[in-house]
């Protein structure tokens, strides 16, 4: 690849602790700088630059977005604040780069892209995995094994109590429904792309099951996706057990299986492929590099800003938006407990 000639000048919008994750992954980065951060508390935006080494701090959001230097935005926010900031990233003339999931809702994703087209800004959603070379030779196997027949996807860990006590901060951002809490829009995200990049369309309905916490979000859901070809996903998440992230496509002349992680492990990445339909055939392990997925998905969308969309190996724009629909409907289901049609 081609090296950028200046680096591509980003501005963090929140101090959370994902955007310090972001901000060590891309460090020493070419083709990315981050240049800036932004707090509605400008003691906490001061303190987050100085601890990472970042120039430049803004003690609010809207001072970021006025900072002629800053050419990206990227927003690690509130899942209920994505669309609101996005879009007004776009109006101030910076590009997005927004942490999953895109919106809280069909007609906020369709919003935000729209308003991307009108201010001629590119946007983007953060998935780390999606820039692995692991699923970008995951994309690269789904045309051996043929038509996709069935996917199971799953993600989770430990956040609450099997009773859905919290088993940290009770104020975790991920237990509380006013913030776009619970695992479908943390975990299930993932799933649910995972299958969305195995069917290669738009889920048409959904049967979900959950269990909730005490403080009124998902914390496990499972969930049946049925799509147009007639392929079925089965995607879950969890907020009360052990790690686990793991996906199995099953293909009508193969089968893939995936651990689709967002960061390497000692350099190296796995997949599992068997080419063919006996059982007597054996599963080929493919070894790939493994890298940190914040730098990955940075340098790809600082290549789509200064070189071409092409570039760009993350969720494209109908992805994002089938997904954010998917999850609309996984929600509803969970609640009626009935099928649910995906709406566009």
């Amino acid at each position: 690849m081609s090296a950028i000639r200046n680096p591509l000048r980003l501005g963090i919008l929140g101090a959370a602790n994902i955007a310090r994750l972001f901000t060590r992954g891309v460090a020493g980065s070419p083709l990315v700088t981050v240049d800036a951060v932004a707090s509605r508390d400008a003691a906490k935006a001061a303190e987050f630059a100085k601890a990472e080494g970042i120039p430049r701090s803004h003690g609010s959001y809207e001072a970021l977005l006025a900072d002629p230097a800053i050419e990206a935005i990227y927003i690690p926010l509130p899942n209920d604040l994505h669309a609101e900031w996005t879009i007004r990233a776009a109006a101030a003339g910076k590009h997005v780069l927004c942490e999953k999931p895109l919106a809280m809702t069909g007609a906020e994703a369709h919003a935000m892209f729209a308003a991307a087209r009108a201010h001629g800004i590119h946007l983007a959603e953060a998935y780390p995995y999606m820039s692995q070379p692991q699923t970008l030779r995951m994309r690269e196997l789904l045309a051996e094994i043929g038509r996709v027949q069935l996917v199971t996807a799953m993600f989770g860990f430990s956040l609450t109590t099997p009773e859905g006590a919290p088993l940290g901060d009770p104020a975790n951002i991920r237990l509380n429904p006013a913030r776009g809490g619970g695992g479908l829009r943390d975990a299930g995200t993932y799933s649910m792309s995972l299958a969305r990049i195995a069917t290669g369309e738009r889920p048409s309905r959904v049967l979900a099951s959950a269990k909730w916490t005490q403080s009124g979000v998902d914390q496990v859901i499972a969930a049946t996706v049925e799509f147009p070809s007639g392929a079925i996903a089965q995607v879950s998440c969890c907020m009360s057990g052990a790690f686990h992230r793991a996906a199995v496509i099953v293909g009508e002349r193969g089968v893939i299986e995936t651990s689709y992680l967002n960061h390497g492990l000692d350099g190296k990445l796995l997949l599992r492929v068997r080419r063919g339909t006996a059982g007597t055939l054996p599963l080929e392990t493919l070894e790939v590099e493994g890298v940190s997925g914040f730098r990955a998905e940075a340098e790809s969308f600082a290549r789509m800003v200064r070189e071409k969309p092409a570039h760009w190996n993350g969720a494209s724009e109908a992805e994002s938006i089938d997904i954010v629909l998917a999850l609309d409907a996984i929600a509803a289901s969970a609640r009626s407990g009935s099928w649910e049609a995906v709406k566009a």
